[in-house]
């Protein structure tokens, strides 16, 4: 994101946020939960104690849906988030042409999919393309090396049934599904369109060509014999609505709004998950400072769903979803571990993973919820800087809260030229919010690549 828009002052962004998003909370807020780049079009997955985060990435200053790679964040906690980057963008096809749009990703066979609409070079027809990785944050690359179906529509959004059964679901104006081979990549007969009832879907005033709700991003999913098929309704602005079904494709019967029309985009997506005996429902905004329509950013709220198996409205909020848990900060945290941040920008590090970046005087990081039990005497940051270095204050509670340590930061020769820096730290007990702060001259100070309390 450009620093321009990043440079905004916290009033600034804590007054945006609080009319955007409609429902205010003291001190910082934690959604949207990227705000390093603008997101959009969240797909959740639950794997291994951890949700991984695969989003959409609006461009910086976009007067369109102008999207050229995804990205992938996790979190085990639901606060604080782990950028991966970037593990696969429009190159990874190559014959698609433009438009990196919502896609989705699920585990099976021991590899994670990811489901994507692009734009076919051959035909100039949205297609959907799937890509293939032995890890959750990839890198993934073409399984096919072709379209793996292709009716012009968007959105897909693959389901794996408790019998086996795997569907792939996608379409907008029209909603499609085929049934997937075990492979995951191949499927069986052709696509079938689900009939868009308004008993199914809800009734669309205005429109003769769309008597129906439904408009786009199908998520559907099943919880306790019930399926459900959560979707982006009536655009525009787009609101999220459901319908239910005894079966995965259907019938369908309507059951109404989650998340009324709020926040500044005039598109929503929403992705659902269970994690860590909670519930939780990801979505998309215009939240973040030149944020809206077309600069769109994830966030997410935990519900629970009523006795009988509906799902209450969702409000959108700044503060976003309760941790769950604590995080350890005796064992090495990359620097891209995030739960809120101001001017900070990430990219790929020389040593692995991602590093934070760009980081000027005041601009900082929150880690919410830090477990230091009896106490920590030390901190410890791997750093690198081409320029004047500066330093790294560790503070408590809040940006302007107490000072516990402060730790120099060397001119290495590079922004790649990594040294560890430790510093001493006092006072440090329980659990706290810690707020790095960076400080020095003018200009990019430093990057930092990990820390660790001792």
């Amino acid at each position: 994101m450009t620093r321009t828009l990043l440079r905004r002052g916290a009033a600034l962004l804590a007054s945006l946020l609080c009319v955007v998003v409609l429902t205010p909370v003291a001190g910082h807020a934690d959604n949207p939960i990227v705000q390093t780049v603008y997101t959009a079009d969240p797909a959740a997955l639950v794997h291994n104690g951890r949700v991984y985060l695969y989003t959409g990435h609006d461009e910086d200053g976009s007067t369109y849906f102008t999207m050229k790679d995804w990205r992938v964040y996790s979190s085990a906690d639901m606060v604080n988030w782990t950028d991966h980057g970037s593990p696969m963008s429009l190159a990874t096809f190559s014959w698609a042409s433009a438009d990196a749009w919502a896609g989705q990703t699920v585990y099976r066979n021991g590899r994670f999919y990811w489901y994507v609409p692009v734009k076919n070079r051959a035909t100039g027809r949205m297609a959907i393309g799937v890509a293939v990785a032995d890890s959750p944050t990839g890198p993934f690359r073409d399984a096919i090396g072709r379209p793996l179906v292709e009716n012009g529509e968007i959105d897909p959004h693959a389901f794996v049934d408790d019998t086996g059964q795997a569907y792939l679901y996608w379409g907008n104006p029209n909603l499609w599904y085929v049934r997937l081979n075990t492979d995951m990549v191949s499927f069986s007969g052709g696509p079938t369109q689900i009939p868009l009832t308004t008993a199914g879907f809800g009734t669309r005033s205005g429109n003769p060509s769309r008597p129906t709700l439904y408009e786009e991003a199908p998520w559907v999913y099943k919880r306790n014999g019930l399926y459900y098929n959560v979707f982006a309704a009536e655009c525009c602005s787009e609101f999220i609505a459901y319908s239910t079904a005894p079966g995965p494709t259907g019938p369908w019967t309507y059951r109404g709004t989650i998340m009324p029309r709020q926040g500044a985009s005039f598109t929503n997506h929403a992705a659902v998950i269970d994690f860590n005996g909670g519930s939780y429902f990801f979505y998309h905004n215009g939240a973040l400072p030149g944020g809206g329509g077309f600069t769109r950013s994830v966030a997410v709220e935990k519900f629970a769903y009523r006795a009988d198996g509906t799902i209450p409205t969702i409000t959108m909020t700044a503060s976003g979803a309760p941790q769950v848990g604590t995080l350890n900060p005796y064992v090495r945290q990359e620097a891209e571990t995030i739960a809120w941040s101001v001017g900070v920008e990430t990219e790929p590090s020389s040593e692995g993973g991602m590093n934070v970046g760009w980081l000027n005087n005041g601009d900082h990081i929150k880690v919410k919820g830090v477990a230091f039990g009896a106490g920590a005497t030390s901190f410890t940051a791997r750093v690198a800087s081409a320029t004047t270095g500066g330093r790294i204050e560790v503070r408590l509670g809040g940006v302007t809260g107490t000072t516990v340590g402060t730790c120099t930061v060397p001119v290495t020769g590079g922004w790649q030229t990594w040294t560890t820096v430790t510093c001493p730290v006092s006072g440090v007990t329980g659990t706290q919010d810690v707020y790095l702060r960076f400080a020095g001259g003018s200009g990019n100070l430093f990057n930092v690549n990990w820390w660790q309390f001792r």
